[in-house]
């Protein structure tokens, strides 16, 4: 059975980059009906931090993406936690040393830092220098006795190459001195590095294959190494496409969000979010963009990866938003969107006010763009507007010929009140045509004096949902201003 696993580490927010990993490897599992398992890196105490993993429910959950397996804490179901499984490590970390693939290092900071120095000043590469890999067993257990600290570290081969075969990439081969010099396992305060809990993980949670970001392959000759020393059978490698922006520069954030928070406080769908970035470096089927996660999990195929990195663009992203905006019904339109009214002082959140905003979702869905679009878009609707009088005049317009066209005004709105579109329309345009104006020109003083933008729902639909009373009202009001 397929097994593999997402295993962040909570040091920071979920990102776009760990979210198309976590996906795969979802999708994976699920096309080959495995096993997708959660696992928390959490080795690195110093920035840790609850929120980080809070983060990482929500995020998970946000998107639609369940994990299978995981451990079990006070009843409830996570993920696995590596710091609940020290002794795990120590116990492998000293089977290592007792076949004589690890040893003991006594070496202080003081003395690594004098290396580095060293190196540094007459650029040699870095690295420990293996001081304590030639120690004799006498030595190692006077040092023992004394009660010196130390750590434990992996001994790396000294000649030869490491080989691996990637998923995606094929052939990878590596020599032994480039691998990092005899790289420490269990660290003295018996904390395991990553490199040592993720194999021992890897292993004892029967991972099959490994997906991960391309920048990981520099670890996997180690990696490698590692399971060869334990005597284990590595799982599958596959290193994914990178991420890159439209300046082929890897993601960051100078090209935009990249924190799924600032994607979920913007207004994306998570289901459009899913579709794009699953997506990106992959291919599903030719000539088909919108794939529900049900549909991916089925037609996810190793063989579809790319090689090449994907390139993330913020417009597509913003098309797939807006198609899965429309093709939202009204009532699950109106759920997404509430959240994005909370703490407008002009929405009360009543069943009224949510009567009104029902009303106006068939006008507002073809515009918008983002969930957030609809604070601004509404606003008209629940409390009074304040347009400016140089915002009321077109360009290449008067006072005057503004104030002409809020004038016939009144006979526009009394048509839609009569409730024909069409009727409203013509008589927009002739009434345009009488004034010697273009249809624009007579329909944007209207716009803004009714709902105080020039970007708004479509203008018969908000004259209809705001009432036509409340509109002349405005209009005249509009009026008196030039």
């Amino acid at each position: 059975m397929v097994r593999v696993r997402y295993a962040p580490s909570p040091t920071g927010m979920q990102h776009i980059g760990g979210v198309r990993t976590a996906l795969f490897n979802y999708l994976f599992a699920r096309s080959k009906g495995g096993k997708f398992i959660l696992r928390l890196e959490d080795t690195d105490r110093t920035r840790y931090g609850e929120e980080y993993v809070q983060n990482l429910y929500d995020t998970l959950d946000w998107l639609g993406i369940d994990w299978d397996e995981g451990g079990t804490k006070g009843g409830e179901f996570g993920p696995y936690v590596q710091s609940e499984r020290f002794e795990l490590y120590k116990e492998y970390a000293q089977k290592l040393v007792d076949d004589d693939k690890a040893y003991y290092c006594f070496c202080d900071e003081e003395r690594l830092e004098r290396i580095r120095l060293l190196q540094t000043k007459n650029k040699m590469p870095p690295g420990y220098d293996r001081n304590c890999r030639h120690l004799t067993k006498e030595e190692i257990a006077e040092k023992l006795a004394a009660g010196e600290p130390y750590v434990i570290r992996l001994k790396i081969p000294l000649e030869g190459v490491t080989k691996f075969t990637d998923a995606l990439l094929g052939d990878i081969e590596w020599k032994n001195e480039d691998v990092s010099p005899d790289p420490v396992l269990l660290k003295s305060d018996g904390f395991p590095t990553y490199h040592l809990a993720n194999v021992v993980d890897d292993h004892f949670m029967k991972i099959t294959h490994v997906m991960r970001a391309q920048e990981w392959i520099p670890s996997t000759p180690l990696h490698v190494l590692m399971y060869r020393a334990f005597g284990w059978e590595p799982p599958i490698f596959c290193h994914l496409p990178m991420v890159m922006g439209q300046d082929g520069q890897k993601l960051s954030k100078r090209h935009g969000a990249t924190s799924v928070n600032e994607f979920r406080s913007k207004g994306y769908v998570p289901a459009a979010l899913v579709n794009y970035v699953a997506m990106l470096g992959c291919s599903y089927e030719e000539g088909r963009d919108i794939f529900p996660l049900s549909d991916l999990e089925k037609k996810f195929d190793v063989a579809h990866l790319n090689k090449a990195p994907a390139v993330f663009d913020y417009k597509k992203l913003e098309w797939f938003n807006g198609q899965y905006i429309r093709a939202m019904s009204d009532d699950e339109l109106l759920a997404s969107i509430l959240p994005f009214l909370e703490g407008c002082d002009y929405f009360d959140g009543s069943d009224g006010a949510k009567s009104v905003l029902k009303e106006i979702i068939p006008h507002i869905k073809e515009r918008l763009h983002f969930l957030s679009d609809v604070a601004e878009m509404v606003k008209f609707l629940f409390c009074d507007v304040s347009p400016a009088v140089e915002d009321l005049i077109p360009k290449k317009q008067t006072a005057e010929g503004t104030k002409a066209v809020l004038q016939n005004a009144p006979l526009f709105v009394e048509k839609i009140r009569g409730g024909d579109d069409e009727a409203a329309e013509e008589l927009a345009r002739e009434l345009a045509e009488k004034l010697g104006i273009k249809l624009g020109d007579f329909m944007m003083p209207i716009r803004i004096a009714v709902t105080g933008s020039r970007i708004s729902p479509p203008l018969i639909g908000s004259i209809r949902v705001l009432g036509c009373d409340k509109a002349l009202e405005r209009l005249q009001a509009a009026e008196k201003l030039l």
